[in-house]
């Protein structure tokens, strides 16, 4: 693991879509803003992966990118505190990419759920496509090559990470059984101490005989509070608790973060695809115009007729937005038709508004200076590949790859 602690390392990405909405804002960049004061993070523009489905037009990508950048710094994703970067400008990621792929079985890559999923959602487009199949493996070398522990995903993710584990173990068992390994290993061990070593070899029997997990994670900690042993040391004792050999690429966990579904303004998922999103740059005007053509409840036809909250769309928006009293309110005047479809909508687009203008004032500086936005990446870029070589370095070595 080198000096990485990978449990404290973050990696997300975002396709380049061009401008955020709201569903991105609740069900992706708050968490980041979250994360990013709890971890070592880094969040990067998947523009490669764009090309796999968008491979004929690649036109609108640098533009999205860019307009996708100034919105995660709007929203509070802060250079200070995360690595911003670009995919494409790492090409660490494409090396890694292609070694994994020496290694890993073609039926692992066919059975990625979203591989069949998206061929049937995208039918319109040729996605017959060498890239296409192999999105999963480039998903694996983007988490792999930071070795980052925690993935932020939603459900429907969580068979790509447990792929990238996947691929991580058989990484490890075929290059990390280096020669006399067992030896260095018990070596090391002596090196921690006789109560450490003690300790150790106890926590080893019980998760291996036992399948204790609780003594695994007690040997992690053990292993990093050891300050007179080396990095190398260390990775192979990781390795040889777990039965294996030394951990060169650890296995990530999924992080399920709560990612609350935002309701569109026609009541399905927001989403551009259905074009029902208000988007973090949407002025006011533009907001309450949005709002005030939302679909309600089919039953309210006049004002004089009680409606059910739950039929209606508006009704998803409040939940996310409004405080208990002004729910009550809501739901009282609607159901006794005490207030009309206009006056439930008025307390929203207030709301969304207030929310949306420091986003919004932030987004209008970052606009006006793009030199900043590109040094913000640029600096990314390099902290982002000065991680991704180090990585690299260790991939090549067990490999055979590392000529003198």
């Amino acid at each position: 693991m080198g000096s990485v602690d990978s449990q404290q390392r973050v990696l997300s990405g975002m396709r380049p879509t061009g401008q955020l909405h709201l569903g991105h804002y609740h069900g992706v960049l708050k968490n980041w803003i979250k994360l990013q004061h709890e971890f070592e993070c880094f969040y990067f523009v998947a523009d490669w992966h764009a090309l796999t489905t968008q491979y004929e037009d690649p036109s609108r990508i640098e533009q999205s990118t860019w307009e996708m950048v100034i919105d995660w710094l709007a929203a509070g994703v802060n250079p200070g505190s995360s690595t911003l970067f670009i995919q494409s400008r790492i090409p660490e990621h494409a090396e890694l990419h292609l070694l994994l792929s020496m290694i890993a079985p073609l039926g692992w890559l066919e059975r990625v759920p979203s591989f069949k999923d998206h061929q049937e959602k995208l039918r319109e487009q040729d996605l017959a496509t060498y890239g296409f199949l192999g999105y999963p493996m480039l998903q694996s070398a983007d988490i792999l090559a930071y070795r980052a522990g925690r993935i932020p995903i939603g459900a429907d993710q969580v068979a790509h990470v447990e792929f990238t584990r996947d691929l991580a173990r058989r990484f490890n068992h075929l290059y990390g059984r280096e020669p006399g390994f067992e030896e260095q290993a018990e070596i090391a061990i002596v090196k921690m101490g006789k109560k450490n070593a003690r300790l150790y070899r106890s926590l080893k029997k019980r998760y291996q005989e036992d399948g204790d997990l609780e003594a695994l994670d007690t040997a992690r900690a053990l292993l990093k509070e050891q300050q007179n042993i080396s990095m190398g040391d260390l990775e192979r004792l990781y390795g040889y608790i777990e039965g294996g050999g030394k951990i060169i690429l650890p296995e990530p966990q999924p992080y399920l973060a709560d990612q609350p579904r935002m309701p569109g303004l026609d009541g399905q998922k927001m989403s551009r695809t259905y074009g029902n999103v208000i988007n973090l740059r949407d002025q006011p005007d533009t907001v309450s115009r949005k709002i005030k053509v939302m679909p309600t409840d089919p039953q309210r036809v006049r004002r004089t007729d009680p409606g059910e909250p739950e039929k209606c769309p508006v009704w998803g928006l409040h939940k996310v937005y409004s405080e208990a009293p002004t729910l009550d309110w809501v739901h009282t005047g609607c159901t006794t038709a005490g207030i009309g479809c206009l006056d439930c909508k008025g307390p929203l687009i207030e709301a969304i508004n207030e929310e949306l203008r420091p986003i919004q004032e932030r987004a209008a500086d970052y606009e006006n200076n793009p030199d900043l936005v590109h040094s913000i990446i640029d600096e990314g870029c390099e902290e982002a590949r000065d991680a991704a070589r180090e990585t690299l370095s260790e991939v090549r070595s067990a490999m055979g790859l590392n000529y003198r």
